[in-house]
């Protein structure tokens, strides 16, 4: 059955013909998308505040124990 399955989609997406060029631009935008947020929206906060790998885990002990909700 589930073989079945595999080959029910698989001959799908090979017989594809604009089906293609569209999942193609799905997933260039979904990457530009990604990247734009992580740049933006996700700066590394650990490296602006710590230097060491020790000092990083301190600081994540310390806010998941005593969270300061200042930010």
């Amino acid at each position: 059955m589930i073989k079945a399955i595999y080959n029910f989609y698989a001959e799908g997406f090979r017989s594809m013909t604009v089906g293609r060029k569209l999942w193609a631009l799905i997933i260039i935008k979904l990457i530009i998308i990604f990247a734009v947020l992580k740049l933006f929206f996700f700066p590394d906060f650990l490296k602006s505040k710590c230097q060491t790998d020790d000092e990083c885990a301190d600081l994540v002990r310390q806010e998941m124990l005593n969270p300061d909700r200042n930010y």
